[in-house]
């Protein structure tokens, strides 16, 4: 026996003296990736800085549309179907066991293995075209407080009888520039700054436009508005039809307003391994990022409405109900600006990571895939990253697609409108619903079933209304538009 102990001493002790000549391991997660380091703090992040941004913006001119009954419900209301399929959607991260299951890295990965090749392609191309929609919408909003930065002086300078023209093509352009460098960090888990900075920047001009608001309400000495909001009387009236698509198109602003469903399970991906689970890490983030975003949104859509009444304009900090302080408007859309260049990239790394992952399985190892470390120095800090042929051509290609269609189409409302609304069922709703049942085996028939296919079949009936009221809107100003002019 002692013979034995000390062989197994023996043994164990040259297997440590193997193990320590040996190099140091990378650390990696169960499916050999570099081992995740995200938080629910980052995730919260990542979410807000995916929600809060663009949409924001248009939530005063929407509640002016619904009016005090039923803006800050509907706002409401969106928030708690989202909220809850989000949760449905978290627990699809792994496919069978919780915590050690096979795990589904993106949102299409989720729809293949739950659902099948059959609804995984149709996800993917109304995933994919939503993205590219988002990155469109962005552009749009980024540019128009680029183009606000210098018609606030313009107006502080010359009067606010000067029409200060200034189109948003060139700084749609210089937003496109700036995007096409950002694009080559390999992948979200790689931005994870960016998206600290954006959240900063979307609490510090949301501040900014609520104190502004407040400002307002208190030169007005009174709370404008009314229960119904816009209606066909006074200087800012519309007809019946008008109102009908109006109310409509605001259903799909704030439809818009919450839309990270289809980013859910890419920064799910980014959390740390269990324990606790990456599910019931990210319920907690969704909750804690959905309440946030709620109470910023109840905010500025109200106290927007509170201070312009039904003159409230699509875009809360570049409509200009605000003229002074000029250097302050200046500085919250330089915040939007900043934000809005974390969230294009929070919303385009999965189109990025699905096209080259789709190369690279077709050409493995091949030149077009092949990387290569690159480092650049920032000040004493030098950022490592990895850069390839394919990755190069590819994101500079798309980036420069999306700021060509975003100058023929720079329509901020409607075009946000449309977004939200025709990504808010399928991908918010319908695909976490049917994930969620095969996932966990809901019996067809049963009460959970059919309260599921209910919540459903009414979100999808909001998505289409929604969605034609923000085909109106577009049709109505492409009337006006001339994409050519570069000084209207």
């Amino acid at each position: 026996m002692e013979l034995e102990a000390g062989g197994a001493a023996g043994v164990h002790a040259r297997s440590r003296s193997s193990e320590a000549a040996e190099p140091p391991k990378p650390l990696v997660d169960d499916d050999g990736r570099p081992r995740r380091t995200g938080t629910l703090w980052t995730a919260s992040a990542h979410i807000i800085t995916a929600v809060i941004g663009s949409g924001v913006l248009s939530l005063a001119w929407g509640v002016a549309q619904l009016g005090w009954a039923a803006g800050p419900a509907v706002m409401v209301l969106f928030a708690a179907v989202i909220c809850y399929t989000s949760t449905l959607l978290a627990e699809c991260y792994r496919s069978g066991d919780p915590v050690f299951g096979p795990r589904n890295r993106s949102y299409i990965d989720a729809v293949r293995a739950t659902l099948g090749e059959s609804k995984e392609r149709l996800c993917c191309a109304i995933q994919l075209s939503n993205l590219f929609g988002i990155g469109i919408g962005v552009s749009i909003a980024a540019s128009v407080s680029m183009q606000a930065i210098r018609r606030a002086g313009c107006f502080h300078y010359r009067g606010h009888d000067d029409p200060c023209h200034a189109s948003t093509s060139p700084y749609i352009a210089i937003f496109g520039v700036m995007q096409v460098v950002f694009s080559q960090i390999p992948d979200l888990d790689k931005v994870w700054w960016l998206s600290i900075v954006a959240a900063i920047m979307s609490f510090s001009y949301s501040t900014i436009g609520v104190s502004l608001g407040v400002a307002e309400i208190v030169a007005n000495r009174e709370l404008r508005g009314s229960l119904a909001g816009v209606i066909s009387t006074g200087a800012t009236g519309v007809t019946l039809m008008q109102k009908v698509w109006r109310n409509l198109q605001a259903f799909g602003n704030i439809a818009f307003a919450y839309g990270f469903s289809i980013i859910l399970l890419e920064i799910q991906d980014t959390i740390k391994s269990p324990p606790p689970s990456e599910a019931a890490v990210m319920k907690k983030a969704t909750a804690v990022s959905v309440a946030v975003t709620t109470v910023i949104y109840l905010l500025c859509g109200c106290v927007g409405y509170a201070a312009f009444g039904g003159a409230a304009p699509d875009n809360m900090l570049t409509g200009f109900g605000f003229y002074e302080p000029f250097w302050l408007l200046d500085a919250a859309n330089a915040f939007v600006v900043v934000h809005l260049v974390g969230t294009y990239q929070v919303m385009t790394q999965p189109v990025f990571a699905y096209v080259e992952g789709r190369a690279s399985a077709a050409w493995p190892g091949g030149a077009l895939v092949r990387e290569t470390d690159v480092r650049v120095r920032l000040g004493r800090r030098a950022m490592a990253f990895s850069v390839s042929p394919i990755r190069l051509a590819w994101r500079t290609a798309y980036v420069c697609v999306t700021t060509a269609v975003a100058m023929l189409l720079p329509f901020f409302g409607s075009v946000v409108g449309f977004i939200g609304a025709v990504s808010f069922w399928p991908l918010t709703v319908y695909f976490p619903v049917e994930m969620y049942i095969a996932h966990r085996g809901v019996a067809r028939g049963s009460t959970r079933w059919l309260l599921l296919q209910a919540l459903s079949a009414g979100c999808l009936v909001v998505s289409v209304a929604a969605a034609a009221g923000s085909i109106a809107g577009v049709v109505e100003e492409l009337k006006a538009h001339n994409p050519f002019c570069w000084s209207c």
